[in-house]
């Protein structure tokens, strides 16, 4: 016999644990664990670093302090400019996790349309712009081949320390699909 689902039987949102999941993942095998999120007026974060209603946070152990990955909302506080900011994210608005030394992660559905959006700044520079921004991930495109092994200059590069992973030309995070 099937029991039926209902809004009370579903259970409580998997986001968080996976949240944490990918979190432990990427902290054990010494990756960065990178936070893409969506910007509104419930999330409290640097406005001067939000562009397009996106920010993408380092939630490393290393350059977070109080880390708390909650059920509800992922707090810590980390330095912006050399400055020590609070910065409070509901669960909701996390539309990625994933490592910044290869992309591997997951990505989740934007929180619900209805939110207000943030007040205007010099990156964000009006609401109604705003509103029109495209909302949601792209996948990064997969190079068409790899350097070849005579290439002196593509080896050089691979062997200096790694750096953040080059956003698209609109400057929002992407993800990269790994088969």
């Amino acid at each position: 016999m099937t029991i039926p689902v209902t809004p009370d039987t579903q259970g409580a949102s998997t986001r968080p644990y996976l949240i944490r999941a990918l979190h432990d993942w990427c902290t054990d095998n010494g990756f960065t664990p990178y936070l893409a999120v969506y910007v509104d007026g419930s999330v409290q974060v640097p406005a001067e670093y939000v562009k397009n209603n996106e920010i993408v946070l380092n939630a490393s152990f290393e350059a977070t302090s109080g880390l708390q990955l909650g059920n509800d909302f992922i707090s810590f506080k980390a330095r912006f400019g050399g400055t020590a900011r609070e910065i409070v994210v509901p669960i909701d608005h996390v539309i990625a996790i994933y490592a910044r030394e290869n992309g591997q992660g997951m990505a989740f559905p934007a929180p619900p349309v209805g939110a207000e959006p943030p007040p205007p700044t010099e990156g964000n520079s009006s609401a109604a712009e705003a509103a029109a921004a495209p909302r949601g991930l792209r996948l990064a495109e997969t190079p068409a081949a790899d350097p070849s092994p005579g290439d002196e200059g593509a080896r050089a590069a691979d062997e200096d320390e790694p750096t953040p992973p080059e956003p698209p030309g609109s400057g929002r995070p992407s993800l990269k699909r790994v088969k």
